[in-house]
């Protein structure tokens, strides 16, 4: 089954082993008949700082942000690829979610789940969330408590009702060993043809 997948490049460089690896994954996206759209962050300029005490009076969204957002409500399927820095996402990463993913078009204020929580507006889709790091995966679970991955899975994605959003780990990044980034591209070529 072919899907709409929408492909976010969570690296505020030009360049970076994540360009890599979603470019990757949406080449083999298209050539397995998936529609395919991908923005890269680096290309996307805006003014991350919500800056506001709440939803009352919020900025207006930048057109950048408006295709983002036009984006994400096409996909059926959301990748999200980041580094991990200072054990979290990026500080340009956050401030596209904090502008972007807001009443009305993420989640509903007015209308509350059982659990007293916002109902998401954006279910209906899955996603796919690949983390970069020099971090071991062991590492960041004992100590870190897999903080980024909760963030991103359940304070994010699930919150606007983006679910199932399993987790795809590459760690020694900064200096790979041989071979391996040819390992990791593959891994992520096979995720792109299935579409997941």
């Amino acid at each position: 089954m072919t899907k709409r997948i929408h492909i976010l490049n969570g690296h505020p460089a030009e360049t970076s082993l994540n360009r890599t690896l979603a470019e990757a994954y949406a080449a083999a996206a298209r050539t397995a008949g998936h529609e395919v759209r991908i923005t890269h962050l680096n290309e996307v300029n805006f003014d991350m700082d919500f800056g506001l005490a709440g939803y009352a009076k919020t900025k207006p969204l930048e057109p950048v942000l408006e295709t983002f957002l036009t984006d994400l409500e096409w996909s059926t399927h959301f990748v999200i690829f980041t580094p991990l820095w200072w054990g979290g996402m990026p500080a340009k990463l956050k401030g596209l979610f904090d502008r972007s993913l807001l009443p009305g078009r993420a989640f509903d204020t007015r209308v509350l789940l059982k659990s007293g929580m916002p109902s998401p507006m954006l279910g209906g889709r899955s996603a796919r969330v690949v983390i970069t790091s020099d971090t071991p995966k062991w590492f960041l679970s004992l100590f870190y408590r897999n903080s980024l991955i909760h963030q991103l899975r359940g304070q994010i994605l699930a919150f606007v009702g983006i679910k199932p959003a399993p987790v795809t780990y590459f760690s020694g990044t900064s200096h790979p060993k041989a071979g391996r980034i040819e390992i990791w591209t593959n891994k992520i070529k096979r995720l792109g043809t299935a579409g997941v």
